[in-house]
């Protein structure tokens, strides 16, 4: 959900689109994409990272599923790989999990959510302002399976949306280690590593999170490889 946009570094030298760029730079990467929006985690596979199961929970709203003909702000909240539309966050939970190995969750709202710009961003500052909690389609199954979540969203108006609220408030990870990684374009983090401490007062919340701009988004590999082996996660 972007107003603005300056083009990436390499897109600007090789005068390509920023999509195309990132294609460029992702190109022989190995992703385990998900062909469905809902990639729900089971108990029975959990990954083991030096002895820690791991997920990797998300959020994201890409503002379309085609990859041609886009408007800047449909261009912004995208990746496109093979001609899979992946929004900002959606790609970086994508390159966590290939990188350590963790199962993956994507938080869904019950409602679906607008995809036009406008609308959207309207969207979400009403539910802000109103505090509000949408419903979550789905639910995760045997969090308890897990020692180490990364939780992943964009930044939207200096705060997480309003369903990662839903999300905190519905499960208890008391005694698990919480990750946060965001996209955003231009905020970073904001107050939300300390609302996610706020709202799981029982689980260690790491403050070494990982936040990307949606206009470096080519630096998502590189950034995530060497942001995970510093945190002692990649595998």
């Amino acid at each position: 959900m972007n107003s603005s946009v300056t083009t990436a570094g390499i897109a600007q030298s090789l005068k390509v689109s920023r999509r195309n760029a990132l294609k460029m730079i992702t190109m022989g990467m190995v992703f385990g994409l998900a062909t469905t929006p809902f990639a729900p985690a089971s108990s029975g596979h959990a990954a083991d990272v030096k002895g820690k199961k791991t997920l990797i929970v998300y959020f994201s709203m890409p503002e379309t599923n085609n990859p041609d003909n886009m408007t800047r702000e449909e261009d912004n909240s995208v990746v496109v790989i093979d001609g899979k539309v992946l929004g900002n966050t959606q790609y970086v939970a994508q390159l966590i999990q290939e990188m350590t190995g963790g199962d993956i969750f994507r938080i869904l709202p019950q409602k679906p959510y607008p995809t036009d710009h406008r609308t959207l961003v309207d969207l979400a500052k009403g539910e802000q302002e109103q505090d509000a909690r949408p419903v979550i389609a789905g639910k995760l199954e045997a969090p308890e399976a897990y020692d180490t979540i990364f939780i992943g969203y964009p930044n939207w108006w200096g705060d997480m949306p309003m369903i990662l609220y839903t999300f905190l408030e519905q499960y208890d990870f008391s005694g698990k280690t919480l990750i946060p990684f965001c996209t955003h374009g231009g905020s970073g983090f904001s107050r939300t590593i300390q609302t996610i401490q706020d709202k799981q007062p029982g689980a260690t919340v790491i403050r070494d999170g990982y936040s990307l701009s949606r206009n470096r988004m080519e630096r998502a590999p590189s950034g995530v490889a060497a942001w995970l082996k510093e945190i002692g996660l990649k595998k």
